[in-house]
């Protein structure tokens, strides 16, 4: 990408912050070349080169610059098993030794992301940790250039070669609070890039000797990589094969949401159908059936029994967004702009125009059976009271009779002696056993 009216001096800085610069002072003109760019388009020329290009290749990919939440593609099982198959697990404690635990207590975070900037370990000092959390850097988390804007790990993957960024380099403001340095690391026998090593912090992050540093690490994780390949020669170097999240069918083309019957929601569209995890059900049924939408808070109240942090609902949130990226999911609050049809929602249009037929016809069984989130533990049973209230009330025998034979009126002993008052004369003795039957079963119970 050419930046053709950038001045030498500018475009060649090496290093973010060089020795004796003014912390302040930069950050007073980054703030001012990056107002300009945003309003204008126009770049300072004592911006860097690197800073430049990864400034357009963000906005040109449309990431907010007021603020960002990159998509968190990994949790809990999935992440420690892509963690424990990533040839860096087997460095991580050489890591730790030379970065993690000198960084503990020094206002600084050590993250190890794989080849395509997605966070697989941020460790080190825990209030910063806690901090970096709630713009999404955390393991699981995809930082390219196109989900975060500029960033070291993704930059230095992007160009393979080590880099920093200090401050308002950062193209979106909740960044520019912090300053990152980051150096690729590649398999020495194969050449193939594996990850990249991260230092992020506050100002002393951009200095010259932390990119040093960073390089001499990787040095030494490398001549790990290699010591351990020739210890293992039957295994070989070989090459890895990084994760591929495959997005599901755009939301634009989606028909329903399947979630009566089954414990993992079924997405159909134009004759495509995807099955979703138990968690992303639940969130999108839940959002689904609130056409106000939920905060981040209501949604951790409706999806969990526990206190949980408003943060931890926002990054099962961002990755269900990169899962489904046409989904019209909006945040603040999280609701759906674009038409969504559940089967359960049909059941409950139907009963409220008084079509008691067609709501049985519908109702294929309880809403996500093995799902504990109150919200949904609430609309299933809600949506079985109705139903079995307007069945009640019906005055259509065969209605009746065929919604008490379904394996969820089976053992309803009112369903059945409504059944009885309906029924004709020819169908009454095997309806008065099944009575028999119940009442027998009630009477044990309650003896």
């Amino acid at each position: 990408m050419s930046i053709p009216h950038l001045s030498r001096a500018g475009a060649n800085r090496k290093f973010a912050l060089p020795r004796g610069e003014n912390p302040r002072q930069r950050r007073g003109s980054l703030a001012k070349a990056h107002e300009d760019f945003l309003s204008s388009g126009s770049l300072n020329t004592s911006l860097r080169h690197i800073v430049a290009e990864s400034w357009k290749l963000s906005r040109d990919s449309g990431v907010d610059p007021d603020r960002v939440l990159p998509p968190v593609e990994l949790t809990d099982e999935e992440l420690e098993a892509y963690r424990a198959a990533h040839p860096l697990a087997a460095v991580m404690p050489l890591i730790r030794r030379l970065l993690v635990e000198e960084a503990e207590g020094t206002d600084a975070i050590v993250a190890v992301a794989d080849s395509s900037a997605r966070l697989l370990w941020v460790e080190g000092d825990s209030r910063l940790v806690r901090q970096a959390e709630k713009m999404h850097w955390m393991p699981g988390a995809r930082w390219d250039e196109a989900s975060a804007g500029t960033n070291a790990p993704a930059t230095a993957i992007r160009l393979d070669r080590p880099v920093q960024f200090f401050s308002r380099e950062h193209f979106a403001a909740n960044v520019a609070a912090w300053s990152c340095a980051a150096a690729p690391i590649h398999d020495p026998l194969t050449g193939q890039l594996l990850g990249v090593l991260d230092v992020t912090g506050k100002d002393e992050v951009a200095a010259p000797a932390v990119l040093d540093l960073i390089r001499a690490a990787v040095a030494a994780v490398e001549s790990e990589l290699r010591y351990n390949a020739m210890m293992a020669p039957t295994s070989g170097s070989g090459r890895f094969t990084p994760l591929t999240i495959a997005p599901v069918t755009p939301m634009s083309q989606v028909s329903e949401l399947r979630v009566l019957g089954v414990n993992r929601a079924v997405l159909s569209s134009a004759g495509v159908t995807s099955r979703l995890s138990l968690r992303h059900s639940e969130l999108l049924l839940v959002v689904a059936s609130r056409e106000q939408g939920y905060t981040a808070d209501q949604l951790a109240i409706s999806l969990h029994e526990r206190d949980v942090p408003a943060v931890t609902v926002r990054a099962e949130m961002s990755r269900l967004r990169a899962l489904l990226p046409a989904l019209s999911l909006q945040g603040r609050p999280y609701r759906l702009t674009a038409p969504l049809s559940t089967d359960v929602g049909k059941v409950r249009n139907a009963l409220s125009e008084g079509d008691v037929r067609g709501a049985v016809a519908l109702y294929r069984g309880p809403v996500l059976p093995e799902s504990e989130a109150p919200a949904v533990r609430q609309l299933r049973a809600d949506v079985q009271r109705d139903l079995r209230e307007a069945v009640l009330a019906a005055t259509d025998f065969d209605l009746v009779y065929d919604f008490a034979r379904t394996d969820f009126g089976r053992e309803d002993l009112l369903l059945w002696q409504r059944a009885r008052a309906l029924a004709p004369e020819s169908a009454t003795p095997g309806i008065v056993d099944r009575i028999a039957a119940l009442e027998r079963d009630f009477a044990d119970l309650k003896g």
